[in-house]
């Protein structure tokens, strides 16, 4: 017979459990989890205000540095409206018959959202705010493509409908239930409907809006170096929001995202200024914080599968192999992605997405991850994940070509060259960045 206070443990570990406010059921507010994607929430956002643009601000020459911050906090604006009329609905809703493809209109203006509604532990209100900042940054990193040279109303205008045609379906297959998602492509974060889909964009937007006046033959350095490494700093720790928040709890996946998103930042913005070193003899402030993004980037889709000896291969492979794409897009294809959007994003995403499929695997000893679902092979896994990428390139690739050439026709993409040659910061807003 068991002593009397060993009868009274069971019942009074339930009423401990019970009692528990972070222990809530799934149709229960979880307080800590809601408190945690609240905070990553306004860390997404502190991304793009005011970390990417000042990051983008200061690379770009000072007569047009207005101009891409302006472009920055006018896609923030508009991207929050986009997803409060119709773009979370269709991204997350249940589609039905098309729900392969995209969601339905059913949460249209947020309807049938009030305070008590819930997603999983969190409410769905939190839900919402926080994957609408993802869709904030998306369309925002494309800016980087035909900075200097874009008109700000067709920025804007393709912005919000590209918004819609490419990154809400796309979300909807890797996030919404679609069939990227059915088929288990490991995408944490957003390698594929965040890097990949801006990195391709932004390909073609630098293909289609042609380059920069003087584009090979005179040098455009960054005007302000300082501006851009505080940016990239605001970027670093955004994005532990972005992808420490993806894990939608308070939880070990969460705190290992951030690990692992603090490793592949370090080693990229090593293995970059090595590459720098080694090639040209010196090592560059500008080479240091691409790096860093490259290393953010790359890790996005892996980092809630790898660990810590995944993320340190990833992070150091995102530096070099980025660095290399960058040489290539500019010198060799002679293509004019102002700030490199392609090779940092596009290619980062696309090695994150593919290193997702061998580093999860928790066959890898010290380099393992979590282990694939339902026993998935890394051969099978890789394949999936190729999938994924090829049909995020191939569809981001055709829908962003076509739109971009509708609005060329009806407005215009770009300024006329003695406009491009005075500054677009005087010439689309009127104003000065410095007056000195």
């Amino acid at each position: 017979m068991l002593p009397p206070l060993q009868k009274l443990l069971p019942s009074a570990s339930l009423l401990t459990l019970l009692m528990t406010p972070a222990l809530g059921f799934a149709d229960e507010l979880n307080s800590a989890n809601t408190a945690w994607i609240m905070t990553s929430t306004a860390l997404v956002l502190f991304m793009t205000i005011p970390g990417l643009s000042l990051f983008y601000g200061g690379l770009v020459r000072s007569k047009n540095v207005l101009s891409v911050l302006m472009q920055c906090f006018a896609i923030t604006c508009g991207a929050s409206v986009v997803w409060l009329v119709c773009g979370y609905s269709l991204a997350f809703g249940d589609g039905g018959s098309l729900n392969n493809w995209i969601g339905s209109l059913d949460h249209a203006l947020f309807a049938n959202m009030g305070e008590e509604s819930l997603s999983g532990d969190i409410p769905e209100s939190v839900f919402a705010m926080f994957q609408m900042t993802f869709a904030i940054i998306t369309p925002a990193l494309i800016v980087g493509a035909f900075a200097e040279r874009a008109r700000f109303s067709t920025m804007m205008v393709f912005s919000m409908l590209w918004l819609l045609l490419v990154y809400v379906p796309i979300t909807h297959w890797v996030w919404g239930g679609g069939w990227l998602g059915q088929m288990g492509l490991l995408d944490f974060a957003g390698g594929t409907v965040v890097h990949v889909t801006a990195g391709v964009a932004a390909l073609v937007a630098a293909m289609v809006i042609g380059n920069r006046k003087g584009f090979g033959t005179q040098a455009m350095p960054p005007h302000n170096m300082t501006m851009t490494v505080m940016g990239a700093g605001m970027l670093w720790v955004g994005w532990f929001g972005f992808n420490g928040g993806s894990a939608l709890a308070a939880n070990g996946d969460a705190g290992m995202a951030m690990l692992v998103t603090h490793i592949s930042a370090a080693a990229g913005s090593l293995s970059w200024m090595m590459m720098e070193w080694i090639r040209h003899g010196k090592p560059s402030v500008l080479g240091i914080v691409t790096g860093m993004v490259a290393g953010l980037g790359t890790i996005t889709p892996a980092s809630g599968f790898v660990g810590p000896g995944g993320a340190l291969v990833i992070g150091f492979s995102a530096g070099i192999v980025c660095y290399f794409a960058t040489q290539a897009i500019k010198q060799k294809f002679k293509i004019d992605d102002s700030l490199d959007v392609f090779p940092v994003h596009g290619v980062g995403g696309i090695l994150g997405t593919l290193l997702a499929g061998i580093f999860a695997s928790g066959q890898l000893g010290v380099f393992s991850g979590q282990g694939y679902a339902e026993g998935m092979a890394m051969g099978s896994q890789l394949g999936v994940q190729a999938i994924g990428v090829a049909a995020t390139f191939v569809y981001t690739g055709i829908v962003t070509y076509l739109l971009l050439k509708v609005l060329d026709a009806l407005m215009g993409l770009r300024v006329s060259s003695d406009e491009e040659t005075e500054g677009l910061d005087i010439v689309l807003h009127d104003e000065r960045g410095y007056d000195l």
